[in-house]
């Protein structure tokens, strides 16, 4: 097996919605906040190479919404999602394997991108399955009304027109090879892979952790519809992530990709920080 990091792209997000409850007077300390009180994130998503597979986890925000869209997210850097690929080595249609951990908008826009005419939709990577779980299917179809606005039709319509679509059961052995954990707090059954490589466990956080600024188990984002699931599910996985001393690949944090975690008398919090090239 190997690992690629993929940077695709960087935007901005309110602040207040990514800390919830938590003042800024707080989480401005590990995420500054501009004038109109955005944060930078970014969309970092992972290559993973088997014997016979290569699969990519997430797609980013992708390039196929409006100009009004993009101006709510503020994209900003040369990251991104093909360049970021090609300079592995690999082609899009070299991907076998899209694993989207789940459906909001900044996790799946990649997948399709617009014809020559801007006619149609067609397939980023035209030779991969899209995974998903049913239960996130069905949740993202159907969207409850505080979520909608990041379930876009533009983005889910296409994966299912594809005939593509392909779905991971819970607590089964599934076609990837890859144990997953499933996580209900930020949405419905989010699927976060866990990799041995090279000695480490290294655990892709999607939105259970997305930044360093939200590793204390209160620091919770207003987005997530299961708050208290949340913090539930958080405590389990700190207190486990410094007993196996597992290493932490983290999706939305704009400057670092890698990070551990130890056991303070606060609680669990960040014990160092990483740059790929110092592991791997």
């Amino acid at each position: 097996m190997n690992l690629f990091p993929i940077n695709a792209g960087h935007f901005k997000l309110d602040g207040g919605a990514m800390f919830g409850v938590v003042p800024k007077s707080l989480w401005q300390r590990t995420n500054p906040a501009d004038k109109d009180n955005l944060i930078d994130v970014c969309a970092r998503c992972l290559l993973i190479e088997t014997n016979d597979r290569l699969i990519l986890v997430d797609t980013g925000m992708g390039n196929k919404q409006s100009d009004k869209f993009f101006s709510y997210y503020k994209p900003w850097g040369e990251d991104n999602l093909l360049e970021s690929i090609t300079s592995t080595g690999f082609h899009p249609n070299d991907i076998t394997d899209v694993l989207l951990t789940h459906l909001h908008f900044d996790h799946c826009g990649g997948c399709f991108t617009w014809n020559k005419d801007h006619t149609s939709f067609v397939p980023v990577f035209p030779n991969a399955d899209y995974w998903s779980n049913e239960s996130h299917w069905q949740w993202a179809t159907n969207p409850n009304s505080r979520e909608k606005a990041s379930f876009l039709d533009d983005n889910l319509r296409p994966i299912e027109e594809s005939g593509r679509l392909r779905f991971i059961e819970k607590n089964k052995e599934n076609p990837l090879g890859l144990e997953l954990l499933f996580v209900d707090g930020h949405t419905e059954k989010q699927m976060l892979p866990l990799l041995d490589w090279k000695g480490e466990k290294i655990v892709f956080m999607g939105d259970l952790i997305p930044t360093i600024g939200h590793i204390p188990v209160p620091y919770v984002m207003g987005y997530d519809v299961r708050p208290l699931q949340t913090l539930v599910e958080k405590a389990a996985f700190l207190n486990l992530a410094t007993e196996k001393d597992y290493l932490l690949f983290m999706e939305h944090d704009p400057n670092t990709p890698l990070i551990k975690v130890h056991q303070t008398e606060k609680g669990v919090r960040l014990l160092s920080s990483h740059q790929w090239n110092e592991f791997f």
